[in-house]
């Protein structure tokens, strides 16, 4: 084989539209671009949601109510099948699970799920536990410890400050 006997894969190149080649091509007249009018026109671009001046639906809609995801509380999901690779007998705490990858995320709290069988007696330390999880680390003599999540101080409770009375 030599330089000149390469070819490109069959399917990977394709002609290009040219357009404006008259009505038979199928791309004459307006080359692809309808009838007159805004769009047709170079250089048009018109807004997402952009209803030709009309009161826009987005607009029209009453905003009401109140959305709590961003104050929601995210955990990290950790199953107990997963702790089975610490040692028997040891402490598993956020820091042995996030170095460990198996609490690795952006969220904030950790909580152990009952998902699987776990094998070893283990001191487990997390922020929260589900039903399931609890009894089966107590059951083979292992123990759970919640960590106190901080509570953020509310924006109005400066210290000495009452609150505003009721008029």
């Amino acid at each position: 084989m030599r330089l000149h006997d390469l070819k490109p894969r069959p399917g990977s190149r394709h002609r290009r539209k040219r357009l404006g080649q008259g009505e038979s091509s199928g791309h004459g007249k307006t080359s692809g671009r309808g009838g007159k009018g805004q769009t047709a026109r170079s250089g048009s671009s018109i807004r997402i949601g952009f209803e030709g001046g009309q009161m826009p639906l987005i607009r029209r809609i009453p905003k009401r109510g109140f959305n709590n995801k961003a104050f929601a509380t995210r955990y990290i999901p950790v199953n107990l099948e997963e702790l089975n690779q610490f040692d028997d007998g040891a402490t598993v705490d956020e820091s042995a699970l996030r170095s460990s990858g198996l609490a690795s995320g952006t969220g904030r709290w950790i909580k152990i799920l009952g998902t699987g069988e776990l094998t070893r007696k283990l001191k487990v330390t997390a922020h929260a536990f589900s039903a399931s999880a609890r009894t089966k680390i107590e059951k083979l003599g292992g123990a759970c410890q919640l960590i106190a999540a901080k509570v953020e101080k509310e924006r109005n409770s400066a210290p000495g400050r009452k609150p505003a009375q009721p008029k």
